[in-house]
């Protein structure tokens, strides 16, 4: 569709040129105006005229009206003036027989454009705080990162994955006291990670009570900043108990990682920047701590050094970054994290600008919102968790209840519950777009009604027990004979949009919508058009293009947002 609607643009920019002296919008531009009627009957395209109202000194009515008179372009049947707005009629054999050759003809590269070859983008996403499980809140940020990675891949980006762990800070020092007061090396290897959120949500209970505590914590963080061997030892040690837990996360999310370096690999990259900000005079002495003034921003001061020397969050992130510029030499390097931290973000991004890196605006962050459970707020200090493999595992016992009475024979049942279980946690949370904070609950994720990620999977599984029943397509003439066939391939027509669209957004609800329009076409196809039943060979050869093409489409679509692409369920 996008190639149409650029010949459509042009044929306009065209038509408006000779209609006056004054200068009007380029066929790119036009491109962009071109709207999805929100009623098929109205079109397949529209353009709302309101906005050359000024140039061309006329009603948008009129424009509208003199435009539809001597428009034509080919691959478009009809064009017509309604109220301001200029409506196309596609003609269905552009989609019979440009649109689905295309598919079938690139098959897994359908929908790619190749926009960022020779460019690279570095994610910075998932990055869980060390010795802390998976829980719900987790899902977002690496979900979301890895949607948006994807994404960028398929348009032809050269991609950096980065799972910045939060792998230093007091918090470490919190849970070393803990392990020393309350703990022993055997209770942590029966209990793994589980265990160390245990004592960890002890201390600060205890804490709150005895306040020495935290001042014991800091001592002892205070020796692992000094490299205190044994001190380091535990960390490691717990370092290597939490990435074990996340790789099984991951493996059932299919997800890996270009570099795990945490927070702890800059610790001797930050002198220089905080050297580099004293040289440019950047800092300022506040109440003893080390500040960058950011007022003339209308942002608040930006926290550098603490009062003692320390570090903090800023001071590591533009370390990474610089560090990751110099490594990577990215065009884009894309921070996912909770929408709390975008003041934190607005700052440093700020400072890096302030400090004359002229690659400042290549950094961009992209806040979502944040997961409660039944409208409770997680916090790990509290144990008020809801772990995502707990999440995952009842999602999973749903699946395989179902598939034990519908599909009792299927081979590689556990393994396609899995898929499908997973899935269906991941489609609810991508659903409903990544700005908005959401409560989650576990039984609306876990219904598989309506438009749900089992709905989307099946649909994919149906195409491929056609596509197996019906052997080899013969070939011959696209006929198209129903008007849900063409319905289809309108919608199949609009993925690569629907990627980009979701990639320059980092959006990846666009993709999970759009997969649920491709879902209700192809079943309304489905069940209005018979396929192997067709009345002619003709008839049924296109039908099964349809399907193959569906197929295509989803199978393309699905991993896009984490999603597997089982072929039976």
């Amino acid at each position: 569709m996008l190639k149409l609607k650029q010949r459509i643009a042009e044929t306009l920019a065209e038509t408006l040129a000779s209609m006056t002296p004054e200068p009007v919008p380029a066929a790119d531009e036009l491109a962009t105006l071109l709207e999805y009627p929100p009623n098929s009957n109205m079109g397949d395209l529209s353009l709302p005229c309101f906005r050359f109202a000024k140039v061309m000194r006329k009603a948008p009515k009129m424009i509208a009206e003199q435009i539809a008179a001597t428009f034509t372009c080919q691959g478009v049947a009809s064009v017509s003036a309604i109220n301001g707005y200029l409506n196309f009629k596609i003609d269905p054999a552009y989609y019979a027989t440009s649109v689905l050759p295309e598919i079938l003809e690139k098959g897994a590269d359908y929908g790619k454009l190749n926009i960022g070859e020779g460019k690279t983008v570095v994610l910075d996403y998932s990055s869980p705080n060390i010795c802390k499980p998976f829980h719900i809140g987790h899902l977002g940020t690496t979900v979301i990162g890895h949607s948006i990675r994807l994404t960028h891949e398929f348009m032809g980006y050269n991609c950096i994955g980065i799972n910045y762990l939060g792998d230093w800070g007091t918090q470490f020092g919190k849970l070393i006291t803990a392990y020393r007061k309350w703990g022993s090396k055997e209770e942590v290897e029966k209990g793994g990670i589980d265990y160390l959120v245990d004592i960890y949500v002890r201390f600060h209970a205890e804490a709150e009570n005895d306040p020495t505590l935290n001042d014991l914590a800091r001592y002892e963080f205070h020796k692992m900043e000094e490299g205190d061997e044994e001190n380091i030892a535990l960390w490691n040690w717990f370092k290597e108990i939490s990435l074990e837990e996340y790789e099984k996360t991951y493996r059932q999310l299919g997800i890996t990682f270009d570099s795990y370096l945490g927070e702890s690999f800059y610790t001797d990259k930050m002198p220089a920047q905080v050297q580099k900000l004293r040289e440019m005079n950047l800092l300022k002495i506040d109440d003893g701590a080390s500040i960058v003034d950011l007022e003339a921003y209308k942002l608040p001061p930006c926290l550098i050094l603490k009062r003692d020397g320390s570090t903090l969050y800023p001071t590591r992130d533009i370390a990474a970054a610089v560090y990751r510029k110099e490594t990577y030499d990215f065009d884009k390097c894309i921070y996912v994290t909770a929408n709390q931290q975008s003041l934190h973000f607005a700052q440093w991004f700020k400072v890096v600008e302030l400090m004359g890196y002229d690659w400042h605006d290549q950094l961009v962050h992209v806040p979502y919102g944040t997961i409660s459970v039944e409208g409770v707020k997680l916090s790990t200090r509290h144990g008020n968790m809801l772990l995502l493999r707990d999440v995952f595992a009842a999602a999973i016992d749903k699946v395989s209840e179902i598939m034990a009475t519908k599909s009792p024979d299927l081979p590689d049942r556990d393994k396609v519950a899995e898929e499908v279980g997973v899935g269906a946690v991941i489609f609810y949370y991508l659903l409903g777009g990544i700005g908005k904070d959401s409560s989650f609950v576990m039984s609306d994720a876990l219904s598989f009604e309506g438009n749900t990620g089992p709905y989307a999977q099946y649909t994919y599984a149906r195409t491929c027990s056609i596509l197996d029943r019906a052997g080899e397509i013969g070939e011959g003439e696209i006929k198209l004979t129903a008007p849900e066939e063409c319905e289809l391939l309108k919608t199949l027509s609009r993925f690569s949009e629907c990627v980009l669209r979701a990639m320059k957004e980092y959006e990846p609800s666009n993709i999970t919508r759009y997969i649920l329009d491709v879902a209700a076409a192809f079943n309304r196809f489905y069940h209005e058009c018979p396929i192997l039943s067709a009345e002619s060979e003709e008839v049924k050869n296109t039908r099964l293009l349809l399907t193959k093409a569906t197929n295509t489409v989803l199978g393309n679509a699905l991993p896009l947002i984490c999603l597997k692409t089982p072929r039976k369920i």
